[in-house]
């Protein structure tokens, strides 16, 4: 799969990142085949992750304290919205997103100028472990009724999102609960959104989901938000 041309519209990947230093560097490596500029933010990893992804040729900031995935992906897109882009697609630094469907993403956002372009895992959830699947599916109808439209697959990190819409940095969690309030924003905003289908890599890998502390955060998301 060929790589369309990015030069109309100006998209880097993002990758927050917390103790990826065995694989950080890989996935970098793979994402710059087909999108030159790759920033990733090292959220005060104690591993070697700021340096395998310098090495790989990621444009790096690094967190002296760990915040969070959201804060971090706050980060990111500020560093973004400095260097000029249009566009972050945001990816997990472990290898679960798989690069290949970055045209499918680049080409949606040229096609519908869309404020955000969702991963749907759903399309082919073969592989994602059980409990994952009906936890998934389950926040994903709650968002859609909140949202007040279908999203096949809420909780997919793997999304491209306008860097110049507000709701990136105006959204108050800083945890796993950020992706799914900056939705519940952007949909608020009469935001256009949109979905591609992906597949996840699984790989036995220990998700940095907590679900207990998390599933608490997502509680207290829906009663403030």
């Amino acid at each position: 799969m060929t790589s369309p041309n990015t030069s109309e519209v100006r998209i880097a990947v993002v990758i927050p990142a917390y103790r990826e230093g065995e694989r950080i560097a890989r996935v970098v490596k793979a994402i710059k085949s087909f999108v030159p500029t790759v920033v990733v933010v090292d959220d005060c990893s104690p591993d070697n992750t700021s340096d395998e992804a310098h090495a790989a040729g990621a444009i790096v900031v690094r967190h002296e304290v760990n915040k969070g995935k959201g804060a971090a992906l706050k980060t990111a897109f500020k560093k973004l919205a400095e260097l000029g882009y249009d566009y972050g697609i945001t990816m997990d630094g472990d290898g679960q997103h798989d690069p290949q469907h970055l045209p499918s993403f680049i080409k949606e956002i040229k096609e519908s100028n869309a404020t955000m372009v969702i991963g749907n895992r759903f399309s082919n959830a073969q592989g994602m472990p059980k409990v994952r699947w009906l936890v998934n599916r389950s926040m994903s109808w709650i968002i859609s009724r909140i949202c007040r439209c279908s999203i096949p697959d809420t909780q997919c990190g793997y999304r491209a999102i306008a860097v110049a819409n507000p709701c990136v940095t105006a959204a108050k969690s800083d945890h796993f609960d950020y992706e799914s309030e900056v939705l519940i924003l952007i949909a608020r905003d009469k935001g256009v959104i949109r979905s591609v289908p992906v597949k996840t890599i699984y790989q036995g890998e220990v998700s940095k989901i907590r679900p207990l502390r998390d599933t608490v955060r997502f509680f207290k998301l829906l009663w403030r938000i």
